[in-house]
């Protein structure tokens, strides 16, 4: 009989590798719909490896189970796309829409991100960091998400700019009532937004809130050495 999920996924002894040599394995966690997981861990320990893993774009040990009806947007790190190419953001947004033959309007999705229309017409090498990034988010809302997956959104973002981002996406998940499942290397922003943590390098994971996972001694186990961050409001 098939099981019939109650949470948005769910993830059972999942491993990739290459070769013999496993990038990372074990991990099992479940993801609650409408909630946000943050995922962390040491540089090359699978954070993207596993955000492909999940969508199905490279083989894997395991199990990846998604609810029925989900949908997913995605917003990479990178856009393996030159800068300076003769288009707009728009051009992007029309590709995504006319891909999955989508209805929304794209002035709307624009406007929920921030974005003016006379910037959507700026060719994308002529954005800044901050407007190119709400552009990515701008793409991976057509469609009609129910699920954002968002790898290192703010990556090449000033500070300010950044926290004008991670506010955004903070509040178009509760307007959309979206599953977000986020990497970040900024843990205030893991601890003030994050529903759970998936903190892993190569040889272990640990799953679980904020508060009970962001301790010292956790956080230096993990990175191999003293990580210390700043929580807003405390």
């Amino acid at each position: 009989m098939l099981k019939v999920l109650t949470n948005a996924l769910e993830v059972e002894d999942l491993a990739v590798g290459f070769g013999e040599v496993d990038v990372f394995k074990s991990l099992s966690f479940s993801v609650a719909e409408g909630s946000a997981l943050a995922i962390i861990g040491p540089n090359g320990c699978g954070k993207t490896l596993l955000f492909k893993a999940l969508v199905g774009s490279i083989r894997k040990r395991g199990e990846v189970r998604w609810r029925e009806g989900v949908r997913i947007g995605c917003v990479p790190q990178k856009l393996d796309l030159e800068r300076d190419l003769p288009i707009a953001g728009r051009d992007l947004l029309v590709a995504k829409q006319e891909a999955t033959k989508a209805k929304e309007d794209l002035a709307a999705i624009l406007h929920s991100v921030g974005l003016a229309a006379e910037v959507a017409r700026t060719p994308i090498g002529a954005l800044s960091g901050g407007q190119f990034q709400r552009l990515l988010v701008a793409v991976a809302l057509v469609g009609e998400p129910n699920v954002l997956l968002l790898d290192e959104p703010t990556a090449g973002v000033d500070e300010p700019g950044t926290e004008r981002l991670n506010e955004l996406i903070h509040r178009i998940q509760v307007e959309r009532r979206l599953t977000v499942i986020l990497i970040s290397h900024d843990l205030s922003v893991v601890y003030r937004y994050a529903t759970n943590v998936l903190c892993f390098s190569h040889a272990r994971s640990w799953f679980g809130p904020p508060r009970t996972l962001l301790t010292p001694d956790l956080l230096h186990e993990v990175y191999g050495g003293p990580v210390a961050y700043h929580v807003h409001g405390a």
